[in-house]
């Protein structure tokens, strides 16, 4: 779409379009009209995904960015804006969750796990916040998981990552709401439904058959309505979890 085409869709970028939760977040907001925009580190990974889009009569582009990458993602917002469209709502789905004893974690697993959880989230949410707030409104969800709130043995990275990204959540929400930018946080405190469990942990991929992990498409169906949330009501944190996961 370019600026010529006439009144423009809103655009709903989506970074971190894994196959899973990035993919239905996107399906999600592509059924209801907005162009989408996914991002990931090898866009030919993303080419299923935005055919399939295209195919439902949806509009789709996808776009190899490394959110670490103050560059790129600097870039990606201008090109966006320059030739899709207004970005109103964004949502960062990085999350490397990777499982390191402490003696075994060095300080380049341990960066690149906060630059990637972290980091990343900061430089999406900060240029987010760049275009939105001259227009006075926007959504900006962040992806979140347990070790947002709680560490676990064998993940002094992951979780300090999450934490951080929850932190920085927490204070562009503070920050970002009187402009009328709502900023939320989301804990996935569960499996999802993935091919990493299904081929790691198919015991708990078992679970499906009675509802026992988290299906992608739920979950996206609750960022598009954190997205659609009234202003007097807004939520800043979430959390979903199938019914028989332990808190």
């Amino acid at each position: 779409m370019t600026e010529n085409s006439g009144k423009r869709a809103p655009v709903a970028l989506v970074v971190g379009a894994g196959d899973a939760l990035g993919s239905a977040v996107a399906r999600r907001f592509a059924k209801e009209g907005y162009n989408v925009c996914v991002a990931r580190r090898s866009p030919e990974k993303l080419e299923p995904l935005v055919e399939e889009i295209r195919a439902l009569g949806g509009t789709a582009r996808g776009f190899g960015t490394d959110a670490r990458k103050e560059d790129e993602v600097v870039d990606l917002f201008a090109t966006i804006e320059r030739e899709e469209g207004p970005v109103e709502a964004v949502v960062f789905n990085v999350g490397p969750n990777v499982e390191f004893a402490i003696r075994e974690t060095d300080a380049r697993k341990y960066f690149k796990v906060w630059e990637l959880a972290c980091f990343a989230g900061f430089l999406v949410g900060r240029e987010a916040a760049k275009v939105m707030v001259p227009r006075g409104r926007g959504t900006i969800l962040f992806s979140g998981a347990t070790a947002s709130i709680r560490g676990k043995s064998g993940f002094a990275a992951f979780s300090g990552g999450k934490h951080g990204l929850r932190a920085l959540a927490q204070s562009m929400a503070k920050e970002l709401g009187p402009q009328s930018i709502h900023v939320a946080h989301v804990v996935i405190d569960g499996s999802i439904d993935t091919e990493f469990i299904k081929k790691l942990f198919p015991e708990r991929y078992a679970l499906k058959s009675v509802d026992g992990i988290l299906n992608p498409d739920d979950i996206a169906e609750n960022y598009w309505h954190l997205h659609k949330q009234p202003r007097t009501a807004w939520t800043f944190e979430m959390d979903v979890r199938p019914y028989m996961e332990a808190w």
